[in-house]
């Protein structure tokens, strides 16, 4: 009986025998020295105020440790993904990058808040801690005598910390004062597991990320499958989707929430021109819809060749808003209307009035309406051929 290789290799290797464990101050230390950075297609991967503030309040008040921090450290500096610093999220010299570098996989929004607090980020100037409620909370305009904003609770130098309290009056009251103390001791001094992994490649560390976050992942495996198109000067946030929500939103459409679909439905729109670019005839599989969407095959293409798709996608999105409004029909209520629409002058950008006739009918018939996805591909495949 024959037995593979790779699994003979495999089950020698542990790879939960590297965790170790890590302070949050030791960490935010280690990005400040760069000696913790970033995969450039992390670059992009962000959480909202809120988001930051529930983890600064787990930190403090939860009864369970937050999920392990992922890094992949890198050993052959011949051969890894480029880097960028946590503090600026510019591109650090090939050649600055020593052996040894911690690079995290799974972990940065984490990383991300504590750096911020550390570092008293303005990013967080209206992040407070209210000591009377007890919680992390975010104000607006003049702070109450029982809140200390956390870029102070958590500076990175104690006598900031210390000449905050004495010039606010904290220290008049050594209960308060004490409490502030314990709290900046508890965060600091907060550990995470660091489960470690060596030398991966970026597909390697994309899977990883993947099955950490299991249906989680989704967008931020979107965003973070472009990101690494910045080498090549391409940023698909400035150069296409945020343009393409943009033209949306100026005529009242706002289909962008939950977050997710200003990410997941401007790339499904891109499946036609990628089509057409690449001069393959259509299939079910390239409709432009949310679970079809084909990051892995856009960012094989060239970058001039990507930068035409989003040209070419723009243009037929500029043609479905005209066409809605020159043509008096109802105001979409769902995406797809638009996503359909734009694939379609993605293969017809000047259709003649006869489609244009059949268009303005299949509009005002067609029905998203509990649908599956293979039911809302035929769909598409349905317009095409009209």
């Amino acid at each position: 009986m024959k037995i593979g290789k790779k699994l003979v290799q495999a089950v020698s290797f542990n790879p939960t025998e590297k965790s170790h464990k890590m302070t949050v101050l030791d960490m935010c230390k280690k990005i400040e020295t760069l000696d913790i950075t970033l995969p450039l297609y992390q670059r992009d991967v962000s959480w909202t105020l809120n988001q930051a503030i529930d983890l600064l309040n787990y930190q403090l008040l939860g009864k369970a440790p937050v999920a392990p921090i992922s890094m992949n450290v890198i050993w052959d500096t011949d051969d890894f993904v480029p880097q960028v610093s946590f503090i600026d999220r510019e591109m650090l010299e090939m050649n600055s990058v020593d052996k040894g570098q911690m690079s995290v996989v799974d972990g940065q929004q984490r990383l991300t808040t504590n750096y911020k607090a550390y570092s008293n980020s303005d990013d967080f100037r209206n992040i407070v801690l209210d000591v009377a409620r007890g919680r992390f909370l975010l104000v607006e305009g003049a702070f109450t005598r029982s809140q200390i904003p956390v870029g102070m609770l958590l500076n990175k130098d104690d006598a900031v910390f210390y000449d905050y309290l004495t010039k606010n009056n904290m220290m008049k009251d050594p209960t308060f004062m004490t409490v502030l103390v314990q709290c900046r001791s508890k965060i600091r001094s907060y550990y995470y597991t660091i489960n470690q992994a060596e030398d991966l490649s970026e597909d390697e560390q994309i899977e990883w990320f993947e099955v950490l976050n299991n249906a989680g992942s989704r967008v931020s495996a979107l965003q973070m499958r472009f990101s690494k198109m910045k080498v090549h000067g391409i940023d698909i946030y400035t150069m296409y989707t945020l343009k393409f929500k943009n033209k949306l939103l100026e005529y009242g459409y706002d289909f962008f929430s939950p977050q997710k679909t200003s990410v997941s439905y401007p790339i499904a729109a891109l499946n036609p021109a990628y089509e057409v670019v690449t001069d393959k005839m259509h299939t079910d599989a390239y409709a432009p819809i949310p679970s079809d969407t084909k990051e892995n095959q856009l960012c094989a293409l060239k970058p001039n060749v990507l930068v035409e798709c989003f040209d070419m996608t723009l243009k037929a999105l500029d043609k479905s808003i005209e066409f809605i409004t020159d043509n008096n029909v109802s105001a979409p209520d769902r995406m797809d209307y638009i996503n359909y629409l734009t694939g379609y002058f993605v293969y017809n950008p000047e259709p003649t009035e006869e489609q244009m006739a059949g268009l303005v009918e299949w509009y005002e018939n067609v029905d998203f309406n509990n649908k599956s996805n293979s039911k809302r591909r035929t769909i598409f495949t349905q317009m095409l051929n009209m």
